[in-house]
């Protein structure tokens, strides 16, 4: 068994949450499941998995329920593996951070990894801008995590990117259930624009660290006007998205979509700072 641990954030996630418990469990011996008091299956489902330990929390918040877990949880290990509900791990990232484990030094604290998305049964390659990188595995007591959506990992230990990918199922629970969870990230995003107005750090846009260029990038795409349309053009056209066929348009179409329901939320929460009516 590899000496990490693995924390799975979940809410009603009984159709993903059996395939990701078996991408992981017979590689760790310490699975644990912080659930938000699910109303389905998932719990039925985690238990059925003998030693996968299954807590309850509250959710107050994705950045407030993994710093809990960081902090309040006990772990068997000194490392540990954050992982989605709708992912599962390869046999070859396994094996990559197994090796990784094995030579780490004492001053390194995270490592990275992206992810392949699929949709229609298709690995959006292009369309889903790829490659996207993500802490995820983390020395206990050296990271925090901040911003509610689209979490930001931070440490004042080195950085390791890791060559590996977790594969991501973000449509498993169907169109609506996407939607819906978009629904709501939209008004999560809306507020910290609102709230922060954060101007871009242009010198970042060249930064070697990626996740840095891209907040850089994100914070350039942002102020600019007509934004959905941009964030179309650049990942159907710029980013090569039409080679991912019928899935690439229509996540792109989604994507769209997405960054429009932003828009308008933005300016509804300004018209309402303002005292103007909706």
């Amino acid at each position: 068994m590899m000496p990490v641990s693995v924390l799975v954030l979940t809410f009603n996630e009984d159709k993903n949450i059996a395939n990701c418990l078996r991408s992981i469990v017979n590689w760790s011996d310490d699975v644990v499941v912080l659930d938000s008091f699910s109303t389905d299956h998932t719990r039925d489902i985690v238990l059925s998995h003998p030693g996968v330990r299954f807590l309850e929390r509250a959710f107050d918040g994705y950045a407030k329920q993994r710093n809990y877990a960081l902090q309040e949880i006990e772990y068997k290990h000194p490392w540990l593996l954050m992982i989605d509900a709708d992912e599962q791990l390869t046999p070859e990232l396994a094996k990559e951070i197994t090796e990784a484990m094995s030579s780490v030094d004492s001053g390194t604290a995270l490592f990275r990894m992206r992810r392949k998305d699929y949709f229609m049964g298709k690995w959006l390659r292009h369309s889903s801008g790829y490659p996207t990188w993500f802490g995820r595995l983390m020395r206990i007591g050296s990271v925090w995590i901040d911003r509610e959506i689209n979490e930001e990992y931070h440490t004042s230990d080195k950085i390791v990117e890791l060559d590996g990918h977790l594969l991501h199922y973000p449509f498993n629970k169907g169109i609506k259930d996407w939607i819906e969870k978009h629904n709501r990230y939209s008004t999560m995003e809306a507020e910290l624009l609102v709230s922060k107005q954060a101007k871009p750090v242009l010198r970042d846009l060249f930064a070697v660290d990626s996740v840095k260029r891209r907040v850089a990038i994100k914070a350039v795409v942002y102020s600019l006007p007509f934004r959905p349309l941009v964030i179309f053009c650049l990942l159907y056209f710029f980013r090569l998205g039409f080679l991912d066929g019928k899935a690439g348009y229509l996540f792109c179409r989604l994507r769209m979509m997405y960054e429009r329901m932003i828009s308008i939320k933005v300016l509804e929460l300004n018209r309402r700072r303002e005292g103007e009516s909706v």
